[in-house]
């Protein structure tokens, strides 16, 4: 077992010695069957884990795992990453702890945002929309870095400007505050205009990435969920691959 990544198998050795012809040739098949059962329970292991750890853990999160099957040429079986989300690595720093990477937002923006700070991470502030799992809401997050992008240091090239104010006096607007603003680095939303005139933050720019300690712990039961069910798999299996035998 390495990171994220759990193979499961079992030396059959010493049942085969006691076994008839018959018998024999229906062991791989039986414990191909039962390691695929027990990796099943695994990973249903793993997923109630995360409920336990996270707040509401999404579905993609959820998801992020799955059972590679044994066969009876190859008896082993795996809970692993999906290769889907195998480039992410939210759930490997949850695992080991410690500082997570950059987003491919923030590296985005690092790079292309005419913003005089540095700009590490990026955090949803009080004023962001959630959505039901506390993370900010993807319709405004990429309204904003939308607006942003567009962003001088002399005000915004698009989506802001004052002929778009004009059009339309009741748009939000998006900005980020110059160093000297009095206003804390981040993301900001404008709405209305003079003394109806309303800003709130929505997302702070952080000067360092966030740490974490140690929350997922991926293998922690697991052994004791495979050490539990696979004996009562393998009866299973092997009495179903007996009566199924040609």
């Amino acid at each position: 077992m390495s990171g994220l990544d759990m193979s499961l198998h079992m030396d059959t050795g010493d049942f085969i010695k006691g076994s008839d012809e018959i018998q024999r040739k229906q062991l791989p098949m039986a414990t191909a069957w039962a390691l695929n059962d027990t990796a099943q329970d695994v990973l249903e292991h793993i997923q109630h884990r995360m409920e336990v750890v996270f707040d509401e853990p999404t579905r993609f999160t959820k998801n992020a795992f799955h059972v590679w099957r044994a066969k009876k040429s190859n008896l082993v079986a795996k809970v692993q990453e999906r290769p889907s989300v195998g480039s992410k690595h939210y759930l490997k720093v949850q695992e080991r702890g410690g500082r997570r990477p950059k987003t491919g937002l923030e590296r985005m923006l690092s790079s292309s945002l005419a913003y005089d700070g540095f700009l590490a991470a990026i955090a949803p502030a009080a004023g962001a929309k959630r959505n039901r799992f506390g993370n900010w809401a993807p319709g405004q997050r990429n309204q904003a870095i939308s607006a942003i992008k567009g962003w001088s240091e002399t005000g915004y090239k698009a989506n802001a400007t004052k002929d778009s104010a004009a059009r339309n006096p009741s748009r939000a607007a998006y900005f980020v505050p110059q160093k000297s603003s009095k206003l804390s680095p981040g993301i900001y939303k404008r709405t209305g205009r003079g003394k109806r005139e309303k800003i709130v933050k929505i997302a702070h720019f952080l000067d360092s990435l966030p740490s974490y300690s140690k929350r997922l712990g991926f293998h922690d039961g697991a052994e004791q969920v495979f050490e539990s069910q696979f004996p009562m798999h393998f009866r299973r299996a092997f009495k179903k691959a007996m009566s199924t035998r040609r």
